[in-house]
């Protein structure tokens, strides 16, 4: 009886020790995921076109809808690197395509038509159009940021 309760309080030990999760390091999923990540936001209307792209810590800007893409940016600062890879980390990139714009500017000329992409780890993200300078509230420090880029 006594070895029963012995090999019982072993196993329940044993398995006790297994349950605990690895702790991953958030900051190095960060890092990881900052180092592959691209941002892309588009505005446009009929005699207003803006295209801010940023990749590798680099920020490229066309005005122009019939501009060609430069090969180099503008250089970002760590400090609003890492404060942009913050904004981006908080999106739940699932869920942007589905987000709600809390206004309508753009269907009366309002306001020109936005939209925001994002990559990362090899994957796309959209959201629906928005009016820009109103972007969802989900994803409003991110967009806000990007266009501080482009001033």
């Amino acid at each position: 009886m006594r070895a029963i309760t012995y090999l019982c309080t072993f196993l329940i030990t044993l398995a006790s020790c297994n349950c605990q999760k690895k702790v991953v390091d958030s900051s190095s999923i960060a890092q990881k995921q900052s180092s592959t990540m691209k941002l892309v936001y588009e505005a446009y209307s009929r005699g207003f076109y803006k295209k801010v792209t940023i990749e590798n810590k680099e920020v490229f800007v066309l005005n122009d809808r019939n501009a060609k893409e430069s090969e180099s940016g503008i250089k970002i600062s760590d400090s609003d690197w890492n404060e942009l890879t913050t904004y981006f980390n908080e999106v739940k990139l699932d869920d942007i395509a589905t987000l709600k714009d809390p206004t309508q500017k753009r269907f009366y000329d309002g306001a020109p038509i936005a939209n925001l992409k994002l990559y990362a780890n090899g994957k796309g993200y959209k959201t629906t159009d928005f009016d820009h300078g109103f972007p969802p509230v989900a994803i409003e420090k991110l967009v806000n940021k990007i266009n501080l880029f482009a001033k």
